[in-house]
């Protein structure tokens, strides 16, 4: 199977490559490595948020907040937004309506009166473990290709790259 036909695309620059050349940017990209972690993420992840928005009538914002208050006891709405890379203002209003929906609660940080503590209830929690359900299926089928070294290999520097991103990036 020819995935990258690297030299037909190059002796038919006028002609529209077929859906399957399309992947011959995950060698010519300038930035390679940004461009296939971006098509990865974009590809497993973007059509579970439909899904999630569609089936659970969440939006990304509202589901990280939902995701990483099942992980903390209590956080405030800046550590999700930190944790999560999402805007602020997604963050707020994610725990606005998760308030009114019942599936987190809020009380006054007494260390700074313009925080709030945040922790997610037993019907948060539900509601995450439904949708996690969807997350592990699709993180099994995209990564079946890989065996078990693979998959060692692939945790060790995707840790290792997450923590120097988290710590040398805004």
């Amino acid at each position: 199977m020819e995935i990258w036909p690297l030299q037909r695309l190059a002796d038919t620059e006028d002609v529209l490559p077929e859906p399957e050349d399309l992947t011959v940017l995950f060698e010519r990209a300038e930035v390679r490595d940004l461009y296939r972690l971006s098509y990865i993420a974009n590809a497993l992840v973007l059509p579970l948020y439909d899904a999630i928005k569609r089936d659970f009538d969440l939006s990304r914002g509202e589901y990280l907040l939902l995701f990483s208050l099942s992980h903390f006891p209590v956080l405030t709405a800046r550590d999700v937004a930190e944790m999560s890379k999402r805007p602020r203002n997604s963050i707020s209003r994610a725990v606005h309506r998760m308030l009114d929906e019942g599936y987190i609660d809020r009380v006054p940080d007494p260390e700074d009166g313009r925080q709030a503590r945040l922790t997610i209830t037993e019907s948060g929690r539900d509601l995450h473990n439904r949708v996690m359900q969807r997350f592990r299926t699709r993180e099994r089928k995209g990564f079946e290709i890989l065996d078990d070294g693979d998959r060692a290999a692939l945790d060790r520097i995707l840790q290792k790259l997450a923590l120097h991103v988290a710590s040398t990036l805004d």
